[in-house]
């Protein structure tokens, strides 16, 4: 899979941008605050109905009252033209080719795309929150009843919450209105638990070769996946937890508060890992991501690279060189430092196209 154009208006700090794209790689260079991440979440949001770094009103141009992204992706002899559009206190519209989308939840999955950026390694240092979307997300892509009982395992959660909230403020509970949202919590988090546990089984092998291959090193790492659920009934547990849920205002059992348990051979990554360690790791997880995705579409989706080299050591931008001119498809590299990237490709003797972004406009279009 690969994206062939972008068209953007009013996207970000982009008032007007139409862009075709290599096949292969495609570096973005400029200085820092030019726009060279927000092309990236152009692309990102082409493929996820959102932004990776901003909700929608904040993706509006300063000065306008509305958003347009465009693209065209071609899988095999197939090109879809993608669109989303956003308009000021009127309803998203996200549409692939005529049709547009009731649901959005139906076009995840379709176009894959996966973002490597400096802000990865919070999957490792803060709370399970980011790790359950990490993976949540993977599966959601691979299993569109997986992304369904997602959706209603937290609308049933919410009500849940706030029938608790209502009864915790009034001092007045009725048990059988909570228990009628514990019936979905039941039904969707069971389905949700098996299939989180049947992934971690795929892609545990998957993250350990690409660890070995970035580090070198027979370095033994683990993923576990952790859950209250595997040690007590799912209905048990929301009536043992009745009281303190009450205290709270909110729901402490159940898949929402699964956590992902990331580890080397001397402990856990997040206190005993160095930064190369934590980095590695993350980089690991991205890039089985990615072999996980190719392996179940049948294609290789999209990696987005932001601003990684000035992350990454010698040794490891070497391997991931390595892996871009073997394994990878269409890449689109961020980098401020444009000698830095043409000297590196020029290592893997990879053929690549480079922009010039500055100011939200891009300058120079040129073959590295």
């Amino acid at each position: 899979m690969r994206l062939e154009k972008l068209q953007l208006l009013n996207f970000k700090n982009y008032r007007e941008v139409d862009i075709s794209f290599s096949a292969r790689i495609n570096v973005l260079v400029g200085k820092n605050g030019s726009g060279k991440t927000n092309l990236l979440d152009a692309i990102y949001y082409l493929a996820f109905t959102k932004s990776a770094f901003s909700t929608d009103p904040f993706c509006i141009l300063h000065d306008q009252s509305y958003f347009m992204v465009k693209g065209a992706f071609r899988i095999g002899s197939v090109s879809n033209e993608i669109s989303s559009s956003l308009q000021i206190g009127a309803k998203k519209i996200f549409r692939e080719g005529l049709y547009d989308y009731e649901k959005l939840s139906e076009h995840i999955g379709k176009y894959p795309v996966i973002l490597i950026a400096p802000n990865d390694v919070d999957l490792v240092n803060e709370g399970s929150e980011a790790r359950r979307k990490f993976f949540d997300s993977i599966i959601s892509q691979l299993d569109s009843r997986y992304l369904e009982d997602l959706i209603q395992y937290n609308h049933a959660l919410k009500q849940r919450n706030s029938l608790l909230k209502m009864f915790g403020d009034s001092g007045s509970v009725d048990w059988l209105a909570v228990e009628s949202y514990d019936h979905y919590l039941i039904k969707f988090g069971t389905s949700i638990l098996e299939k989180r546990k049947e992934f971690i089984k795929e892609f545990l092998p998957v993250f350990r070769r690409f660890y070995q291959f970035i580090v070198e090193e027979n370095e033994e790492t683990d993923l576990e996946y952790l859950s209250a659920l595997k040690d007590q009934d799912f209905k048990e547990g929301l009536e043992a937890s009745r009281q303190k849920d009450l205290a709270l205002q909110r729901t402490s059992f159940g898949i929402h508060r699964d956590d992902f348990h990331f580890s080397l051979a001397n402990g856990e990554i997040r206190r005993l890992g160095s930064q190369g360690q934590q980095k590695s790791f993350v980089i690991s997880l991205k890039l089985a991501q990615f072999e996980i995705l190719r392996r179940h579409k049948g294609y290789k989706p999209i990696l987005l690279l932001d601003d990684i080299f000035d992350k990454l050591d010698d040794l490891r931008i070497a391997r991931l060189l390595e892996l871009m001119n073997t394994e990878l498809g269409q890449l689109f590299i961020t980098d401020a430092r444009p000698d830095r990237t043409r000297g590196l490709l020029e290592q893997v003797q990879a053929e690549a196209f480079s922009y010039t972004i500055d100011r939200g406009e891009v300058k120079v279009y040129e073959q590295v």
